[in-house]
C-alpha cells in the first residue's frame, strides 16, 4: 500500500525539447528520481498540447526555441486554454523572461562548458519539486517592454536617503517589477537579489530597465548608489551594503552558497541592518526555502520597516512566510499593494 501511495505522488513531468538525445537524456536522468515520473516525451510544442491533454502532466519542461511554435506563444497558448505549470530549459536567452511573464513558473539553462550536467540535472529536479507546490498566478503585466511610457506615476513628496532591500527567489522576476515598475526615479536607492544564474542577472536588469522608470544595472563592486538607481545581485555572487565618507556602496563578492544560495538574500539583509540600521526598508518576496527570513529579522530589529508578501499573491509563499512566522515581517501585503504603502512611508 505505501508503494503505490508513492507511486501515485509522484510529480508527472512531460519532457518537450526538439533535440532526440536531449529528451532521452532527461528522461533517464529525471527518472532516476523517486519523486518524479517521465510520463511523456514531446518533440514539438503542437505534440506537447496534444499529449498535454491525454497525460494530464503535472509539469512541463520546455525549450523557448522550438520549431512549428515558438515557446513563449506556446505558453501563451497553454495558460489560455489548459493552464499548466511550466518550467524553461534554456540556453541563455533574454526570451526567458517574456517566457516566465507569459505564465512560466522558472527556469533552467542548459549545461554548458563551465555548467556540467550534474549541476543542471541536480537544479532541474529541485525546480520540478518546487514548481509542483508552485501557483499559476499572473500579476498581469502585459504591456511589452518597449510600449512602456517611461513617466513617473507615483510621486514622492520629499527625499528620502533610506535604502531599499529585496530578496525574492521563485516567482520573484515578475513580481519584483510589480513592485518597482512605476517608482519614481527620485526613489532611493534598491538593491535587489533574486535567485538567478549568472548572465542572467544582466539580461534580467537590462530587461527592468526597459520597463522601469527607474535606472536598473546588474551591480558590480564598488559601484556607488543614488536616487533612482536599482542594483540587482550578480548570479554568482553575493553583494552587501558598504558605507564609507562618500557614501554608499555595494560589495560584490564570490562566496559559499549561504541559506543555500549565492547570490544570497540573507547576506544582502544582513549587510543592510549592520550599515543602513533604521534608515531601510526590507521586503521579502515570493520563493522556496528561508533565505532572506534572519536577515529580515536582523533588518526589523535595527528598526528598519520590513514587507511580505502575502499567501494568495506569492507564487511559492516559503520564504515570506518562514520571515512572518518567525516575527521578521511587520506589514504583510499583497504584492499590488507593496510599492504604495513603500512610497507612503517614505512620504512620513
Amino acid at each position: 500500500m505505501r508503494r503505490n501511495n508513492m507511486r501515485k505522488n509522484k510529480i508527472k513531468v512531460l519532457i518537450t525539447d526538439d533535440s532526440l538525445l536531449f529528451r532521452n537524456m532527461l528522461k533517464n536522468q529525471l527518472s532516476q528520481d523517486s519523486d518524479i515520473e517521465v510520463v511523456g516525451l514531446a518533440a514539438d510544442p503542437v505534440e506537447a498540447m496534444e499529449k498535454i491533454k491525454t497525460l494530464n502532466p503535472d509539469i512541463v519542461t520546455l525549450d523557448i526555441e522550438m520549431p512549428i511554435m515558438d515557446g513563449i506563444t506556446f505558453i501563451k497558448k497553454l495558460m489560455a486554454e489548459r493552464p499548466t505549470k511550466v518550467v524553461l530549459v534554456s540556453s541563455m536567452n533574454i526570451s526567458v523572461f517574456d517566457a516566465l511573464q507569459s505564465g512560466a513558473l522558472d527556469f533552467v539553462r542548459k549545461p554548458t562548458a563551465t555548467y556540467g550536467l550534474e549541476a543542471f540535472i541536480k537544479e532541474l529536479k529541485t525546480k520540478i519539486k518546487v514548481a509542483s507546490i508552485a501557483k499559476l498566478i499572473s500579476y498581469d503585466l502585459k504591456t511589452k517592454d518597449t510600449e512602456v511610457p517611461k513617466k513617473e506615476i507615483t510621486k514622492l513628496r520629499k527625499t528620502s536617503t533610506k535604502i531599499i532591500a529585496i530578496g525574492a527567489s521563485t516567482g520573484g522576476t515578475e513580481a519584483i517589477l510589480k513592485v518597482i515598475k512605476e517608482l519614481p526615479k527620485t526613489t532611493p536607492p534598491i538593491l535587489i537579489t533574486q535567485h538567478m544564474p549568472p548572465g542572467f542577472t544582466k539580461m534580467y536588469a537590462d530587461r527592468l530597465n526597459r520597463i522601469c522608470t527607474m535606472e536598473v544595472r546588474e551591480a558590480t563592486n564598488a559601484m556607488r548608489l543614488k536616487p533612482g538607481l536599482a542594483l540587482v545581485a550578480p548570479g554568482d555572487k553575493h553583494m552587501e551594503l558598504k558605507k564609507d565618507k562618500e557614501g554608499y556602496y555595494v560589495r560584490c563578492r564570490e562566496g559559499e552558497k549561504v541559506s543555500g544560495h549565492c547570490p544570497s538574500v540573507d547576506v544582502l539583509f544582513d549587510s543592510v541592518a549592520e550599515v543602513a540600521g533604521k534608515n531601510s526598508v526590507g521586503i521579502i518576496l515570493t520563493g522556496m526555502g528561508r533565505d532572506g527570513a534572519s536577515g529580515l529579522m536582523k533588518m526589523k530589529e535595527a528598526g528598519a520597516l520590513t514587507i511580505g508578501q502575502d499567501e494568495k499573491t506569492s507564487v511559492v509563499y516559503g520564504m515570506p512566510m518562514v520571515a512572518y512566522n518567525i516575527g521578521a515581517v511587520e506589514i504583510q501585503l499583497p504584492i499590488e499593494n507593496i510599492s504604495t504603502t513603500l512610497i507612503r512611508h517614505l512620504n512620513k
